[in-house]
């Protein structure tokens, strides 16, 4: 067992909210990447390959609504569940009809982060059985080693995710 949930990105252009979500996940075992926006989001999310992606809505250069868009438009990312966490009422961001998976609303409690993480995390795996373990249960193949190939992620001996 690797010890690893899953890899989430997390998106949002204040550090201290970037890091308040990053700690709260790798406390219950998630390797997490962060972007400052949704134009560093679609820069990295095809190198870092990750399970579930959360969007702020207010961000420069691209907000959060946008670029939950331009992921559900591309084949390459459409898949991914999208988790919008904004100080924006739900109603304001058009909710799950914007192509969103989840909201939470700013400020959250951890224990209700991580669970809906871990909801998409396992409603992803189970649409998508390639995203599970060897054994097709909940955990993951290694994190460690993972690169884009074909559109999609797989293991790369040698290669090490950032």
């Amino acid at each position: 067992m690797s010890g690893v949930s899953g890899r989430v990105l997390v998106v949002d252009d204040n550090k201290v909210i970037r890091q308040l979500i990053r700690v709260n996940l790798e406390l219950e075992g998630f390797e997490v990447v962060t972007a400052a926006d949704g134009a560093e989001c679609l820069d990295v999310v095809h190198q870092v390959c990750p399970d579930v992606v959360t969007l702020d809505v207010v961000m420069p250069r691209l907000d959060g609504i946008k670029t939950a868009e331009r992921l559900r438009s591309d084949p390459r990312t459409s898949h991914l569940p999208v988790a919008i966490i904004s100080a924006c009422g739900e109603h304001e961001v058009g909710g799950v009809s914007s192509g969103v998976d989840a909201f939470l609303a700013k400020p959250f409690e951890p224990s209700e982060l991580v669970r809906v993480v871990r909801q998409l995390m396992h409603r992803e795996r189970r649409e998508r059985p390639e995203a599970a373990g060897p054994d097709g249960g909940e955990e993951p193949a290694a994190v460690e080693g993972l690169q884009e190939q074909d559109g999609r992620c797989a293991d790369a001996p040698g290669a090490r995710a950032r």
